[in-house]
C-alpha cells in the first residue's frame, strides 16, 4: 500500500515534501508527481482513475491559488483525498486555496488540512493506511508517544 502525493506545480514541492518526510518517518511507501488540474487535465484524469489499481490507498493533493486539484481528483476516485492548501505566489494570502479545497459540494469529500499543512496530511494518510496495516499502526502509536514525551520535556524545562 502506498500514498500518492500530487501537486499542481514544482513550486509546491517544498510544502509537499513535508508529507513525504512524515510518511517516510512512519514507514509508509509513497510516490510523488506534478499533476495540474488546469494545465494537464488529461494527466489528472488518468492519475485519479488509475491510482487504486496501482496500489495507492490515499491521495494527498496540494494546490495553491484556485486549488482545484484535490476536489477534481476526489470527484474521479473512491480513494480518500487529503487536500493541502498551499500559499503560492498567485494566492490571496492562502485563503483562496483554503476555501477552494474546504468548500466541496455534498458527495465529493476532501479532508482538508491547514494552509501549508502537508506534514499533517502525511500523518493523516498514514493513519488511514494503518487501519489495515498493524505495523504502521504501531509506528504511529510510537510517534504519538514521542510527541507526549517532547511535551513532558518542555514542561520540565519550563519549571
Amino acid at each position: 500500500m502506498k500514498v500518492g502525493i500530487i501537486m499542481g506545480s514544482i513550486s509546491d514541492r517544498p510544502v509537499m515534501q513535508e508529507a513525504a518526510d512524515a510518511l517516510t518517518e512512519l514507514g509508509v511507501a509513497w510516490e510523488m508527481d506534478i499533476v495540474s488540474a488546469h494545465r494537464t487535465p488529461e494527466k489528472m484524469l488518468d492519475y485519479a482513475k488509475t491510482a487504486r489499481d496501482r496500489g495507492i490507498r490515499v491521495i494527498i493533493a496540494g494546490a495553491g491559488g484556485a486549488a482545484h486539484l484535490p476536489g477534481m481528483v476526489a470527484s474521479l476516485t473512491i480513494l480518500p483525498v487529503i487536500g493541502v492548501p498551499v500559499k503560492s505566489s498567485n494566492s490571496i494570502d492562502g485563503w483562496d486555496s483554503v476555501l477552494s479545497i474546504l468548500q466541496m459540494p455534498g458527495g465529493v469529500p476532501v479532508a482538508t488540512v491547514a494552509l501549508n499543512g502537508a506534514k499533517n496530511a502525511g500523518i493523516l494518510a498514514a493513519q488511514i493506511v494503518a487501519t489495515a496495516d498493524e505495523a504502521i499502526a504501531r509506528r504511529l502509536a510510537a510517534y504519538k508517544d514521542e510527541l507526549k514525551e517532547k511535551v513532558a520535556q518542555m514542561s520540565e524545562q519550563l519549571k
